[in-house]
């Protein structure tokens, strides 16, 4: 028991360490560079700087003219966390992958990461694929390529990024009846996207949903994770319509498509299965990578995983 209890609070410390790191890095927040660059490009509005929440984004040239040599990465968080971690365990953001992609002799100029929600807990409950955080996304994705020049990118997404992500690469229409109703994000990105990972993302529906029903924004049937229900043992009937709308194409999300989950994940549950599927599964993805315990947790395959993130948008590998 001690020793499980000393590997924990080990891996704990994973990246509250990287996390002091970066914090001392010139591109913590996003660079001067960058801003400067944003605020000329008439991306001022969107406010991916996110000041006002503890490491609310990263990335962009530490000097002006540094050379991009990898393709630049575009890392989309999850539900309730942040860019790179509010501090909590259970909000690390992507603190831990960025450090590994350093590691590999990537620089802030190839690594970017925004806040997309108010990174509090407290209202979970209420984040979706809103047409606001899907239209802020993608002119960050879209903002990161032309500063950097790139021809292509490479997004990573974990939890309710990885069906934000999706929706921002495809485009097109949408309604949103709590946030401006009908909008239209224009024509798919897909040659802009290089590699698209899904780490713990709930493609089929978030397995919690069954029980609640589509009752709160997360669980709908309009813009949220609702998974639908059986009649008679057919259906699934009453499936999120976001949801459906990303499944009646596939492989549109880039050039390579891989997931990544752990049947241990408490957050998906279930063992990720939703009608005799893993939820987690993109459609025709190219491979995936998986894991079955501790210390693979919703939070653990995403802080634990940097290697494999890596490997697959770098070397398009899953070992």
């Amino acid at each position: 028991m001690r020793l499980r209890s000393l590997v924990l609070f080990t891996l704990l410390l994973v990246p509250v360490a990287a996390q002091a790191q970066l914090e001392s890095d010139p591109a913590y927040g996003l660079s001067t560079d960058f801003r400067t660059w944003l605020s000329a490009n008439g991306y001022s509005s969107y406010d991916f700087v996110r000041a006002d929440v503890p490491g609310g984004s990263y990335g962009g040239r530490s000097v002006a003219g540094q050379a991009v040599v990898n393709q630049p990465v575009i890392f989309i968080h999850g539900n309730s966390d942040s860019a790179l971690g509010t501090g909590s365990a259970l909000a690390t953001g992507w603190t831990s992958s960025i450090q590994y992609f350093k590691s590999q002799g990537y620089t802030s100029a190839e690594l970017y990461a925004t806040t997309w929600g108010p990174a509090n807990a407290a209202f979970s409950s209420q984040q979706y694929h809103s047409k606001a955080h899907l239209t802020r996304l993608r002119a960050f994705v879209q903002a990161v390529k032309a500063y950097t020049g790139a021809a292509k990118v490479d997004i990573v997404g974990h939890s309710m990024g990885v069906t934000l992500g999706r929706k921002i690469i495809k485009g097109g229409p949408g309604n949103d009846s709590l946030g401006g109703g009908a909008y239209n994000l224009g024509s798919a990105l897909t040659s802009s996207v290089d590699t698209f990972v899904g780490i713990a993302g709930a493609n089929r529906g978030l397995t919690t949903c069954y029980l609640s029903g589509p009752t709160t924004p997360t669980c709908g049937s309009t813009n949220g994770l609702y998974p639908g229900y059986l009649v008679g043992g057919f259906g699934p009937y009453g499936v999120s319509s976001f949801l459906v709308e990303l499944a009646n194409a596939s492989h549109y999300e880039g050039s390579y498509v891989y997931s990544m989950w752990s049947s241990a994940d408490e957050v998906i549950g279930y063992g990720t299965i939703v009608y005799g599927t893993s939820t987690c599964r993109i459609p025709a993805q190219n491979g995936e990578k998986t894991f079955s315990g501790y210390p693979y947790g919703h939070i653990g395959v995403k802080d634990q995983t940097g290697y494999y993130q890596w490997r697959m948008v770098k070397y398009h590998a899953t070992n």
